[in-house]
C-alpha cells in the first residue's frame, strides 16, 4: 500500500513538473516545440554553391550588376537549386528575385549593397504600409518559397544615405509628405513563404523598412543584426522587422537599432480593412533574447494592424528604447489586440507601455457597422527598468481596454502616472514604482 502511495505521489510530482516546464502562449495554449529550435541551417547541405565571382560578377563599389547577379540566381534555379554565394568584396545591385530552391549566403567580409538609384528597382505589385499596390521591389525578394535561407556572416547594405537625404529634403519642403512620396526600396521582402530562416546576417542602412515578411509562416530570424543611423542623417521608417499577416514567427538573439520601431505587426489599414482578403491577422509571434539599441518601440502593434493574438516578447534588454510596448490605435481602422505578454525585460526606456490614438495620415470613411477597437488580456510581468513614463496610456471612446495584468514590476518612473483604473479589469500584483508598492 505504501509503495502505491509513493508511486502515485511521484507520478503527480512528475506531471506537475512537466506542466511547469511547458511553454505557454499568453492565451494558455502550448507553444510548439518548433519555437525551441534555434539551430542554424547548415548551408553546406543546401545544394551546390554558386559563387557569383565564378560567373562574371566582380567586386566593385560603384558598378551596378543587377543583371549579372540575377543571371546567377536564375541559373541556380534552373539547375536544381543551391546556394548563391556573395564572397568577400562589395557587389552593388538593384532588386533581385530568388527562385524556388535557391538560397543566399553572404560570406565573411562579403557585402551585397543596394543601388542608391530608385530606377534600379523594379516597379511591381507588392505590399507596403498595410496595402497591396504598385511600389518598388526590395533589394532581396523571395515569393512563394518553401525553406528559403539567408545566411551570414556578411552583410546586406541598403546604401540608404541618398534616399534619407532626399526624404528629409522633401519633408522640409512639404511637411505632409508621406513615406511613399519619396520612393525608397526595402532591404528584404519575403512573401507567401514558409519554413524561412534568416541567420547571422547583418542587415544595415536600409532606405526604408529593413525586413518585411508578408503572408508567411514558420519564419525564424536568428542572431541577425539590424541597424540604421539614429543620429546625424537619420534613416526614416527603417523598421527592423515588419510582420504583415504572419503566424508562427521566431525572432531570437537579434540586435536591433533603427530609426523607427524594432518589431512591428502589420496587417492592413483603413475603415474597411477587415473586409479585404489581402489583409489579415498575426498570431503566435515569439521575440526573445534580443537586445535593442535606439528604437522607437521594441514591440509595436500598428500602425497598420487589424488583429494580433498570442504575441510574446521575453528575456530582452532595451538599452535606449523610446518605448517598449506600443499599441497604436487608429480611429479609422477596426483593430483588436489580445493576449500580448511582455516579460523579463531589463534596461532603460522613455515610455514602457504606450496606448494612444494614432492619427498619422488618418482618413476615416463612413461605416455604419464600424467595430469598436479593443485591447484585452495584456500582461506585463517581471519588468525591471528605468522609465521616463512607465504608464503612458490615454483612455478614449474610440477603443476599449480590458483585463490588463501588471505583475512583479520594479521600475523607476519620473512621470509617476500609473493609473490602472483607466483599464477595466486590471490586476496589479507586486508592483513597485520608485520604491513604493502600488
Amino acid at each position: 500500500m505504501k509503495t502505491r502511495v509513493i508511486v502515485s505521489l511521484l507520478l503527480i510530482v512528475c506531471l506537475n513538473l512537466n506542466a511547469a516546464e511547458r511553454q505557454l502562449w499568453p492565451d494558455g495554449t502550448e507553444i510548439a516545440d518548433w519555437f525551441s529550435d534555434t539551430a542554424r541551417v547548415e548551408m553546406s547541405g543546401m545544394g551546390r554553391r554558386y559563387v557569383v565571382t565564378d560567373y562574371g560578377v566582380v567586386s566593385d563599389t560603384v558598378r551596378v550588376q543587377t543583371r549579372q547577379l540575377q543571371a546567377v540566381i536564375d541559373r541556380c534555379g534552373r539547375e536544381g537549386g543551391g546556394v548563391v554565394v556573395i564572397p568577400a568584396g562589395t557587389y552593388v545591385s538593384g532588386s533581385l528575385f530568388f527562385r524556388p530552391g535557391t538560397h543566399l549566403m553572404i560570406e565573411k567580409e562579403g557585402c551585397l549593397k543596394g543601388s542608391d538609384r530608385i530606377e534600379d528597382y523594379e516597379l511591381c505589385e507588392t505590399r507596403i504600409e498595410g496595402q497591396t499596390c504598385m511600389y518598388f521591389a526590395a533589394l532581396v525578394n523571395a515569393d512563394g518559397m518553401d525553406g528559403f535561407v539567408i545566411s551570414g556572416p556578411g552583410k546586406i547594405d541598403g546604401n540608404g544615405l541618398h534616399y534619407w537625404k532626399q526624404f528629409w529634403l522633401r519633408k522640409k519642403w512639404n511637411p505632409d509628405a508621406t513615406n511613399k512620396d519619396e520612393q525608397r526600396p526595402r532591404l528584404v521582402y519575403i512573401s507567401n513563404s514558409c519554413n524561412v530562416t534568416l541567420q547571422d546576417v547583418s542587415l544595415v542602412n536600409s532606405p526604408f523598412w529593413t525586413t518585411h515578411v508578408y503572408r508567411s509562416h514558420h519564419v525564424r530570424c536568428l542572431g541577425c543584426r539590424m541597424q540604421s543611423p539614429t543620429t546625424g542623417v537619420k534613416a526614416p521608417s527603417s523598421d527592423a522587422v515588419d510582420l504583415d499577416v504572419c503566424h508562427d514567427v521566431l525572432i531570437h538573439g537579434c540586435y536591433m537599432s533603427v530609426n523607427d520601431d524594432a518589431v512591428v505587426l502589420k496587417g492592413g489599414k483603413g475603415t474597411w480593412a477587415d473586409k479585404d482578403g489581402r489583409n489579415g491577422p498575426n498570431s503566435n509571434i515569439l521575440i526573445e533574447h534580443c537586445r535593442y539599441g535606439t528604437v522607437h518601440g521594441c514591440l509595436t502593434l500598428g500602425s497598420e494592424s487589424l488583429f494580433d493574438h498570442n504575441i510574446l516578447l521575453r528575456n530582452c534588454i532595451a538599452e535606449n528604447a523610446q518605448r517598449v510596448l506600443w499599441l497604436k490605435m487608429r480611429p479609422d481602422t477596426p483593430q483588436h489586440y489580445e493576449y500580448v505578454c511582455v516579460e523579463n525585460v531589463r534596461g532603460k526606456t522613455g515610455s514602457f507601455l504606450v496606448i494612444r490614438p494614432w492619427t498619422q495620415f488618418y482618413k476615416k470613411d463612413k461605416r455604419q457597422d464600424m467595430p469598436l477597437s479593443r485591447c484585452n488580456d495584456i500582461t506585463l510581468r517581471d519588468i525591471h527598468m528605468e522609465c521616463t513614463n512607465f504608464f503612458d496610456v490615454e483612455a478614449s471612446n474610440k477603443y476599449s481596454l480590458s483585463n490588463f495584468r501588471f505583475e512583479d514590476i520594479n521600475v523607476t518612473d519620473r512621470k509617476e502616472a500609473f493609473s490602472p483604473h483607466l483599464i477595466h479589469g486590471t490586476k496589479v500584483k507586486d508592483v513597485v514604482i520608485n520604491g513604493v508598492r502600488k
